[in-house]
């Protein structure tokens, strides 16, 4: 149909449309992917230490530049959110009236308590979920003999709620301080790294070569399946 109607654009005119269709189009379907399937997050500060970096010389950052990492908006539309995943979500009020976040509308943290478990952090900082040890090789045992402030507390996550905490215990304000998140809130877990190049995350690159090898496959098929008139 397009086709069809620039055909009756005069020929000087026509190259210079087909191209504005083209970025439209490239646009929109950028807009679509980052409304609703993957948007990018930079992580600003220590609390994800040593598992996501951020830039040195803010306090407890191990790197030169912060990790930028890629989260999957559709994800909890289909399943339920898993213990031990990196999540994205807004910030509930109680974070603001809490004093953390310096205005930030979204964090990055570690779900930890799942809706109705009984999470405690006992005197040597480690966690426990309904009397079970949590094993978290994920945490720095220098990071983790820094918090001091939660030991031998006990929190119970209510229904519908999730229990985040920082992997940089001691450096984190997180549920500990203001409370379980709602699952309205949760935007969707992290599952890839793509900046700085030496951090980029293996399945990112897989998964890129994969969609350059599929695309080069489709235009070569286009190429020698297409109709007449769609190729030059």
């Amino acid at each position: 149909m397009i086709r069809r109607q620039l055909a009756r654009v005069p020929q000087p005119w026509r190259g210079a449309l087909d191209w504005m269709f083209t970025i439209g189009a490239a646009v929109a379907i950028v807009l679509a992917i980052k409304a609703w399937v993957v948007n990018p997050y930079r992580i600003p500060s220590s609390s994800m230490e040593p598992t996501l970096h951020c830039a040195r010389p803010s306090n407890g950052c191990e790197a030169k530049s912060s990790d930028r990492v890629l989260a999957n908006r559709f994800i909890y539309h289909f399943r339920s959110p898993h213990r031990g995943e990196i999540i994205v979500f807004k910030v509930p009020q109680t974070v603001k009236k809490s004093g953390c976040g310096a205005g930030g509308e979204t964090f990055v943290k570690r779900l930890i308590g799942l809706p109705g478990d009984r999470v405690h952090e006992d005197g040597a900082a480690f966690i426990w979920i309904n009397g079970h040890k949590l094993n978290e090789p994920y945490i720095q045992p220098a990071r983790r003999a820094q918090d001091q402030s939660y030991r031998n507390h006990t929190w119970v996550v209510p229904p519908y709620n999730y229990f985040m905490i920082g992997d940089n215990r001691g450096q984190s304000c997180d549920s500990r301080v203001w409370g379980p998140v709602p699952r309205n809130n949760l935007i969707g877990n992290v599952f890839a790294i793509y900046w700085p190049p030496a951090r980029i995350s293996r399945k990112l690159v897989a998964g890129g070569l994969l969609t350059a090898v599929l695309v080069l496959a489709s235009a070569l098929l286009a190429r020698r399946y297409g109709r007449p008139h769609d190729r030059a």
